[in-house]
């Protein structure tokens, strides 16, 4: 129906998260209709960010440097550490302007029924991070089963250690998301962690 060039810009579209057929079309219509400074600065921007950003080798936020601009912030508190599933997790926690402490990014939850084990997520480098100066591991992994179970394994691995771990509170709805909650119900999750047993 369209030529093999605009079926495959739509084709791609369609790999983006909540994005459609016809969503697809929109946008890929839209594509079609910027000019070619416009054009040319969008497809530069895609590539630079494809090229130009990687995993901060300390935290695994995203970086365009060794390290991403939290961890090279020397006014945050290096002795708390938040523990989140993804990058995006990050942006939703500064959003309440509260926590000055760190972060360390996971890079997903365990999910043993879609394969993924702890082996897969971003731990060994966590637990390498925890010595004697550490005070706090938060842990605000989402209100799933598979960020529970996450919660919990950390919690028990952390045990070893000489460290308070805790979990954001539940004032998250169980299944909901970070970067889906409001600033004020963040606050009170942070406000309200405890301790995991």
């Amino acid at each position: 129906m369209y030529p093999k060039s605009l079926q495959k810009l739509i084709d791609n579209l369609r790999l983006l998260p909540g994005v459609g057929v016809k969503t697809a079309e929109r946008y890929a219509f839209t594509v079609l209709d910027l000019n070619d400074e416009e054009g040319a600065e969008f497809i530069s921007a895609i590539i630079n960010a494809r090229t130009n950003i990687h995993q901060c080798k300390i935290c695994g936020n995203l970086a365009e440097d060794d390290e991403c601009v939290i961890c090279k912030d020397q006014s945050r508190d290096k002795d708390i550490i938040c523990v989140v599933q993804q990058p995006k997790d990050i942006i939703a926690m500064e959003r309440i302007q509260d926590y000055r402490g760190v972060y360390h990014v996971l890079n997903g939850a365990i999910a043993t029924a879609k394969g993924i084990m702890p082996e897969d997520l971003n731990i060994k480098s966590l637990l390498n991070r925890v010595d004697k100066s550490t005070k706090e591991i938060i842990v605000a992994t989402n209100p799933t089963l598979e960020g529970e179970t996450t919660a919990l394994y950390l919690a028990k691995l952390l045990s070893e250690k000489d460290v308070n771990v805790t979990r954001i509170a539940h004032g998250l709805p169980m299944g909901g998301h970070l970067d889906y909650a409001d600033e004020l119900t963040l606050s009170k999750a942070m406000e309200n962690r405890q301790k995991i047993k």
